[in-house]
Formats: C-alpha cells, sequence, structure tokens
C-alpha cells in the first residue's frame, strides 16, 4: 500500500508514521507536512530514509496533488489544533482545517482514492456532564478549534454521501505522550515541574477530560485503516477521565513535586466541563487499549526528561 500521511510531521501524525512503518513493512509512506510550528522535520529524523517527505501545504492543490499521485490511501491529520490559539485567532484554524480538508477530498475524489481517513475530534460533540457520546449524536462544539474540525467532519460525511468517497472518521479523546509540542497541558506541565515553575491550572480545575495514550490511537487508527468501514465513525476513548486537577497532581506526583506548584488562574472563555465518548464501536473491531494511563504516563514523563535537546528550544 502506498500511503499518504499529512500532518506527519506533528504529533499524533510522527507517532502514527512510526507505527505503520512498524506493523506493516511493505507500506510506502509519503508524509505531506507545512512544517509549521508544532510539524517539526526532527520529529521524522530517525525515520526520514524510510518514508518520502513532500513539504507541502494541505490547502495548495499542487502540493496536494504531488503529495497524493499513485497512493492508495490517506489519512489527515494536519490540523490547527490548539484551542487557546484558536480563541485569540481563529482564522488558520478555519483555512487549515476546512478549507485544507476540502483540498484534499477534491484531490481523493478526482484521484480515485481507496481509503480516506479523516482524524477528528472527541470536542465536536460540546461538553455533557454526565454519559458519553456516541457516533450518533449531533455535535456542537464550543471553540473555534472544535468548530472548525465539526466543519472538516461534514464535508467528509458529504464527500461519502454524494460522490461515494470512501471516507471514515475517527473521533479521539485528548491524546499524550512522545513529541507532543510543549503547549498541551501534560508535556507543559512536565516542563513547567521539572523546573519547579508554577502550573496554572484554569478555574477550579474540575474539568474533565479523557486521556488516551497516543500509541493506543495509533493502533485504534491502523484498524480503522484496514477494518473500518466506509462513512463510518469512530469514537475513539482511553476509558481515562480524571479533572484537570487530578492530571496535574499525577504529574507533581510521578515527579515528586510538590502540589504547591498548582496556581489556579482565571478560566478559559467558553471552556467545557467534560468530554466523554463511547468507544464500544471501535472496540467491536477488536481494539484495546495496551497501556494503563499510570504506565503510558510514567512512559511519557521519561520521554521528556530523557529528550531535552528535542524541547529545549521550544520555550
Amino acid at each position: 500500500m502506498r500511503l499518504l500521511i499529512t500532518g506527519g510531521a506533528g504529533f499524533i501524525g510522527c507517532n502514527f508514521v512510526r507505527y505503520a512503518l512498524e506493523a506493516h513493512s511493505d507500506y510506502e509512506i509519503v508524509v505531506l507536512d507545512k512544517l509549521t510550528y508544532a510539524g517539526r522535520r526532527e520529529n521524522l529524523q530517525e525515520v526520514m530514509e524510510d518514508i518520502t517527505f513532500v513539504h507541502g501545504d494541505i490547502c495548495d492543490d499542487e502540493d496536494v496533488d504531488k503529495a497524493m499521485k499513485g497512493c492508495d490511501a490517506a489519512v489527515n491529520f494536519a490540523a490547527e489544533t490548539h484551542v487557546d490559539r484558536s480563541i485569540t485567532g481563529s482564522s488558520s484554524f478555519v483555512r487549515t482545517n476546512v478549507v485544507g480538508t476540502h483540498t484534499l477530498l477534491e484531490a481523493a475524489r478526482k484521484s480515485g482514492l481507496k481509503k480516506f481517513i479523516q482524524i477528528g475530534t472527541d470536542e465536536v460533540y460540546g461538553s455533557t456532564k454526565s454519559g458519553s457520546f456516541t457516533e450518533s449524536d449531533s455535535l456542537n462544539p464550543s471553540s473555534p478549534y472544535s468548530a472548525s474540525k465539526a466543519g472538516a467532519d461534514l464535508l467528509a460525511r458529504a464527500y461519502f454521501t454524494t460522490y461515494g468517497l470512501p471516507v471514515s472518521i475517527t473521533r479521539s479523546s485528548n491524546n499524550f505522550g512522545p513529541y507532543q509540542y510543549p503547549e498541551k497541558l501534560i508535556p507543559f506541565f512536565i516542563l513547567r515541574a521539572t523546573r519547579d515553575e508554577k502550573l496554572p491550572v484554569y478555574g477550579s480545575g474540575l474539568n474533565v477530560r479523557d486521556w488516551l495514550y497516543v500509541r493506543d490511537n495509533c493502533a485504534a487508527l491502523d484498524l480503522v485503516l484496514h477494518k473500518g468501514q466506509p462513512g463510518e465513525i469512530y469514537n475513539i476513548g482511553g476509558g481515562n477521565e480524571l479533572t484537570n486537577l487530578e492530571i496535574t497532581r499525577k504529574i507533581l506526583s510521578h515527579l515528586n513535586k510538590p502540589y504547591s506548584l498548582i496556581e489556579h488562574v482565571a478560566d478559559r472563555l467558553g471552556h467545557d466541563f467534560r468530554y466523554s465518548v463511547d468507544s464500544s464501536k471501535i472496540r467491536g473491531l477488536g481494539w484495546i487499549p495496551e497501556l494503563s494511563f499510570e504506565d503510558a504516563l510514567r512512559d511519557t514523563i521519561d520521554w521528556y526528561k530523557k529528550n531535552e535537546g528535542w524541547w529545549r528550544g521550544l520555550l
């Protein structure tokens, strides 16, 4: 299989490239990435000889056509993802997440691609105080980020319904693990705690997120690529719901740092209270997370401690 991975130099994308290379020795992998602040060539340094890398923009027709030529399938990781950035400047989110996805879908339709995986997020469902969202629930995004991702999902579904493009959509909960840009909560707090700096927790810290180790997410995405049905949506949750305050305390405990480093700050605008997805559908395909949350968090902390050269310049 010749597989196009867009956004393959970003956090989840680069982990998926590694997973795919390990799991499928016959794959020919093409990575298309614009190399913005969170998409770094260094993330693929040790596998660069095993892939074809195209430096380009998913919003550019020529870049997309060049990268997709001869490919059998595509997985679209390329996206602007940080909620805080979307609140202060949403235009790049609309351009990349909506216009970029449309450009990819058009190219896929014209090329006769056999499979297109649109990588979504659980945030498109919005917040819930109880229960878990299923794939058939309505979308109710709260931030410019989640709204742009909901728009991308709807476009992908429309291309399946209208053109018969074999699109599957995944919606994962909060990922964490190696190579995650340190604006995200877990790496941000790991690095601040290692330097004995305050950890700013929004509001009361009681907002709930479900945490999913990136390697387990990659296994689920690979399963959807091979066994997922066109036109279907697959929720992928780790089953590790924790308040922001709980995850902060776990990070501090793993690092043997005092809870006094926690500093409550003004809450984020439109801050969703709780995300939760029902993953029964993907589990029905045979997926289960391999690592416990505690082991995955420990491995993640160890990776950041051992790879200071990767993150030092980013701060």
